[in-house]
Order: structure tokens, then sequence, then C-alpha cells
């Protein structure tokens, strides 16, 4: 009777739901184990998903579902700080023609969505649990959990997240470098002349945005200089948030009045990270955030983790050897269009930063917008 091979995906995010939904259809054995007991089912305010990610969507079955979920749209405007339109622009579908350009939709529908495709899949899933040590050899792993059990895979998928302890433990020592911005980020009603991103760079902060999420709601986020973590204290989130939002125009005070409850308001750090080493050690290899991140100013942080599950997948199943060649093509193929996303959002951070006011912001982000159209 032929092996069936086992895989096991740790952390339950985008990457990691995905790859366990790709891998569970073509007939692999997976387990999931997510640190969090809740799955992170309730975290995060919005997200907005371009056309690579959306492809990588429909490709996992679920593409319906967030179609009727989300808010679909089509263009850019930039607006002054007192709300006026400067311009607006269509957005490239970076997805094929046949999907929208632009989605917003609240985050933890997104993560109920692929936890439903997930527990679909027939997966085994173990939630509140941990990989505690990973001890390999030419054909596999012995992985000890948190709970005391233990057990043997022929993979295992570190999607961990950009603190990812099972990098870390296969001796990966890049860590995420703070660029010096950080983002204020809220749901909120969506007012109802809202039907597109908008964004305004300048005024109180380096950038106040808002994207629809929603037939009723919208992800509003500021973006200002990094502050001392430790010195803001959570219940002043929403004060703070509001202090700034509350300084711009158009529909901003409307969605400002909504910033109240200090629990819905996140405070992030832009961060930066891509491993330009090999992305696995023997068995064990990375995908989505534990691999590489990059500020949202591109909106392309979820796609990126989601293209990787998506050619780890078509690799995993393509009938080679699951060896060191075929990791490092995974590496390979993956490095060139990663850097490309994270070098780019990070420039558009440091122009602003730095007070760049001849940058060509439209031409970068256009250049690699055509880039990313290219299937991955």
């Amino acid at each position: 009777m032929p092996h069936t091979r086992s895989v096991l995906v740790v952390g339950g995010g985008a990457s990691g739901n995905a790859v366990t939904v790709l891998l569970r259809r073509a007939g692999l054995r997976v387990d999931l184990i997510e640190a969090s007991p809740d799955w992170n089912a309730t975290t995060g305010s919005g997200i907005t998903l371009q056309g690579n990610a959306l492809r990588v969507l429909r490709r996992l079955g679920v593409w319906e579902q967030v179609e009727a979920s989300g808010f679909a749209y089509g263009s850019l405007g930039v607006t002054a700080p007192d709300g006026t339109v400067l311009f607006v622009k269509e957005d490239m579908r970076t997805g094929g023609d046949d999907l929208p350009a632009t989605l917003g939709l609240q985050r933890p529908q997104l993560q109920q969505i692929l936890i439903d495709a997930v527990r679909a899949s027939g997966a085994t899933v173990r939630l509140g649990t941990t990989a505690e040590t990973l001890d390999q050899d030419a054909d596999g792993v012995l992985v000890r959990f948190s709970d005391g059990s233990e057990g043997r895979y022929d993979l295992v998928i570190a999607a961990d997240g950009l603190n990812s302890a099972t990098r870390a433990a296969i001796g990966i020592t890049d860590r995420a470098e703070p660029v010096g911005m950080a983002i204020w980020r809220a749901p909120a009603p969506r007012p109802a002349s809202v039907t597109r991103t908008d964004l305004t760079y300048g005024g109180p902060a380096y950038i106040a945005g808002y994207t629809p999420t929603g037939e009723h709601t919208v992800y509003a986020y500021v973006v200002e200089a990094c502050r001392d973590r430790n010195t803001i204290d959570p219940s002043l989130y929403a004060d703070e948030m509001r202090r700034l939002a509350e300084q711009y125009g158009g529909v901003w005070p409307e969605i400002a009045q909504h910033l109240t409850d200090p629990a819905k308001v996140n405070y992030t750090w832009f961060d930066r990270l891509l491993v330009e080493s090999s992305w696995h050690r023997g068995r064990v290899v990375l995908v989505g955030d534990a691999a590489h991140c990059c500020p949202p100013t591109l909106a392309q942080g979820a796609a990126m983790s989601l293209e990787d599950a998506s050619v780890l997948t078509d690799l995993l199943t393509s009938g080679r050897p699951w060896d060191d060649e075929l990791f490092q093509a995974y590496h390979d193929r993956r490095v060139p269009r990663v850097r490309t996303v994270v070098e780019a959002s990070v420039q558009l951070c440091r122009w602003q930063l730095d007070g760049e006011r001849d940058a060509d912001m439209p031409g970068l982000i256009g250049r690699t917008m055509a880039v990313l159209k290219e299937l991955p």
C-alpha cells in the first residue's frame, strides 16, 4: 500500500490555512496546529485584497464567499487633507480581467471563511497548541507538541508569522526590522459615499486612508512615525486615533465619531523582513510572514503569503522528490517577486519619512503592479 505523505502546518493564518486546504485537496494527510485557542477568528479590522490575492482565493474555492462578504471596487482616489479629491486612477487587475481589481473585507470574515475551508477539507486541527521541538532525519521530522504528545511527519510547513518560533528553531536568524512608521487601524460604519479606497498623503500624519469592507463597514487607518509602544496606554487607543482622524476633512469626521472603543483600535509598527537565504532547513520550510513581510503601503502582504501557499503546493504535488532541490526551487521562484514587493513597499515609506517631494510614487506602484499581474 503506497505511503500517504503527511504534513504538519504550524500556524493558522492566511498562508497556513491556504496550504492546508490545497494539500488536503491533493490527498495528503495534513495536521494544522495554531497557538491561539480561538484561531484568531475575531482579530483585526480590515484587509485590502488585490487581484493576485483573489486569484489564489478562487483556487481555494472560497471566492464566492469572499465576494459576497466584501466590497469590490476598481479605482483609487487621492485626496488633500481637507477632503478635496485630487485625482482618481483605475486599479490594475492583477488577478486577471475576470476578477475585481481590489476587494475590501473585514479581516475576521476572511479568517472565518478560511477556517471553514480548512474544517471542510478534513485536516486535523489542534488549537492552543505549539511545536516544542523538531527532530529531523533524512526522511522526516519528529515533532513534540506543547500538550506532551508527538507526531512524525514527512514535512513541516512553518506558517507561524512574523516572529516565527519555527524559523528560529531551525537556525534561520533573520528577524523583522522596523521601518520607522506605525499604523492605527479600526473598523467603522461605511459612509454612503465611500465606494473605493481614498488616500491622503500629508496633514497631521503621513497617510490617512479608508477602504470599504462591506455594504455597511469601512476599514480606516492613519499612518504616523513610530512611537514607543510602551508609552501608549491601550485604553487610550481610540482617543489617539480619533485625535488624528478628526484633523482630516471629507468623510473623516463621520468616520472619526465612531472611533470610541479602544478594544477595536489596533496600533502596529511597520516592519520589513525578507529571508534571503533558503527558506528551508531539511524537511522544514517557511511560508508567508515567517519568510517575508512588508509595510502595507502596497496592500500586498496577504497576497504574497497566499501566493507562497499556491506555489509550494504546486511543487509538492508535482511528483518530484521532496528534497533540497525542490525546496530551493520554491525559494528561487518566490524571492524575486517577493523582493520586488518588499523593496517597493519600504521605498514608499522612506520617501515619506525623508520628505522626498519629487518621488515617483505612481511610477513605482505601476511598475510593481505590472510584475504582479504575471502568474507567480
